[in-house]
């Protein structure tokens, strides 16, 4: 683990030093004494004075060998920078750590000025010392922005190993930037690649203990990625719990645990798995009928059924029957499922950049924020949805995956999951009432008995099950319905109320947490009871996204 310890060192020393000593925030009187200084505060009226009067050159460095370009493109000063160039500067001069105004434009992630050094002849691959690129430099950096930019408009490789063979998503991972992650990972870059020690992203993001990092690894890759060790030995895992980060180690030994092999029979209980306990339901559910029906309402011990009890008995047996079929409508209906982007391309879609071809008006699809893509399915997902792993796919609006019915709740079958739920807890207070009926009123049992329950078990065993069992499903299902028609109500999901804190668009300009969904219970209740869903176009936002560079 020796040389685990230095960890990785952090830009060349150019970038950073000049990122500790550039402008930044409200300066009182700057003083400008040179090119360098003017280019550095982008004021144009004294660098043409320098240049145009003075005969000073901008093709020279200063006495730390930083050129006039490298102060401009630092501090996102795209006017200084073209006149820069247009008077002689040279785009890819590279100070003494090989670092070109690009890298330096890459700290801050300066778009106008890359898109000027680009168009004026700047190599998008110019490398340094350590071999970085400007797409080393940004993922350092966190400017996803600025890497996505010169990705899709200039083909910069997003991919590439420096010197030490760590790609961006490398770097992305051992300084926990997400976003970053996210995007390397939609335009597949590659997991598994190991640098000079063996070490994947996974494991420079265990090194540094960031829970994001692991949790976005592990979810778009698989078991290779956990299972794979560094020249020492190491997994993981393994690093991260010699570091001391116990709560991602926790993480990635719990992920091994699911994508282990060493048992027998695991393709059968991966299998049953993604099943679901759907079939168990169903078989609850039907075995109650037979038991309402055969122990119950016939039941050879009980007295004659009357009329008025035989019509709610059938009234609950009709319910019932509703009850399965909304079962199989919520279990086999799509949730809502976002076509992938190779499902896409399959159906003759083109396979054109999609970020550059979103629509930017439209804010349900997008917007602005990285966390909108999915690595997994390789698509910009719209605002509320979400990957669900269980069903390895995107779903619109999630609500939440539900193994009692094998499937997603989203947007296309909420409306059946909560007439379900519905459904279910009318049909067990039905026929919760009509066994308490039968049972109370036999004139064979006396209820003040001290033995009347026991008395029951002995005379009544089919209904004394069928109540036991009746109970806790009526329990489970107001328990849903009275929760989902709480969300429903103010037009948020399980998902969202869950996990509020961590969805930018549920904070409010105080920081508190807003709905920006919720328009009044009349209307959220009328909109999705009529439509089965609601409208998620023309939200307002409360806050900016704040990632929007």
């Amino acid at each position: 683990m020796a040389q685990k310890n230095s960890e990785i060192e952090v830009v060349s020393d150019s970038a950073a030093t000049a990122n500790s000593i550039s402008v930044e925030g409200d300066v009182n009187e700057p003083v400008i004494t040179d090119v360098f200084s003017a280019s550095a505060y982008g004021n144009l009226e004294k660098l043409r004075k320098f240049v145009e009067i003075d005969g000073c050159s901008l093709s020279k460095p200063d006495v730390n060998g930083y050129y006039a370009l490298q102060w401009a493109s630092l501090n996102n000063f795209a006017g200084a920078a073209q006149y820069i160039i247009d008077h002689g500067a040279d785009a890819n001069a590279a100070d003494n750590s090989l670092q070109t105004a690009l890298h330096w434009a890459a700290v801050r992630g300066s778009i106008p000025v890359a898109d000027v050094l680009l168009q004026n002849g700047a190599r998008v691959e110019a490398a340094d010392l350590n071999g970085y690129r400007a797409t080393h430099v940004a993922a350092q950096y966190g400017q996803t922005t600025f890497l996505n930019h010169i990705i899709a408009k200039y083909g910069a490789d997003f991919d590439s190993p420096d010197y030490d063979g760590r790609s961006p998503l490398h770097w992305a991972a051992y300084k926990g930037f997400a976003d970053t992650i996210r995007l390397l990972l939609f335009r597949d870059a590659n997991p598994r690649r190991q640098d000079r020690e063996g070490c994947t992203p996974l494991h420079w993001a265990a090194i540094s203990g960031n829970v994001d990092a692991c949790t976005i690894l592990v979810h778009a890759g698989g078991k290779e990625e956990l299972l794979l060790k560094d020249n020492a030995g190491f997994t993981p895992a393994q690093l991260a719990s010699d570091k001391g980060h116990r709560h991602v180690a926790f993480f990635l030994f719990n992920a091994q645990k699911a994508h282990g092999n060493s048992y027998k029979g695991k393709f059968c209980i991966e299998k049953l798995g993604r099943m679901g306990y759907a079939p168990i339901l169903l078989f609850i559910l039907v075995a109650l009928m037979v038991l309402f029906v055969n122990s119950v309402l016939a039941g050879p011990t009980f007295p004659k059924l009357t009329a008025t009890v035989g019509l709610w008995g059938w009234m609950a047996l009709s319910l019932a029957f509703g009850t399965l079929l909304m079962f199989y409508r919520c279990s086999s209906k799509d949730p809502g499922y976002i076509k992938k982007r190779s499902e896409a391309l399959a159906n003759g879609t083109t396979e054109d950049d999609l970020l550059l071809n979103v629509d930017l008006n439209n804010s349900s699809i997008w917007a602005g924020n990285w966390s909108q893509l999915c690595p997994t399915c390789k698509i910009i997902r719209p605002v509320r949805s979400k990957h669900c792993p269980s069903c390895k796919c995107c779903v619109e609006q999630f609500d939440h995956h539900c193994p009692w019915i094998s499937n997603c709740v989203g947007k296309r079958n909420r409306w059946d999951f909560f007439v379900f739920l519905c459904m279910a807890t009318l049909t067990g207070s039905l026929g919760g009432g009509v066994a308490i009926q039968r049972m109370w009123t036999d004139p064979t049992v006396f209820p003040s008995s001290e033995t009347w329950f026991h008395r029951m078990l002995i005379e009544h065993p089919g209904a004394v099950i069928f109540l036991l069992m009746d109970v806790i499903l009526l329990i489970a299902a107001a328990t849903l319905a009275i929760s989902q028609g709480s969300q429903i109500a103010r037009n948020i999901t399980t998902n969202e109320l869950a996990n509020r804190g961590r969805y930018w668009y549920l904070q409010g300009s105080d920081g508190r947490f807003y709905n920006p969904y919720h328009h009044g219970y009349r209307r959220n209740c009328t909109d999705f009871l009529t439509h089965g869903y609601t409208d998620d176009e023309n939200v307002v936002w409360p806050l900016k996204q704040q990632n929007r560079n």
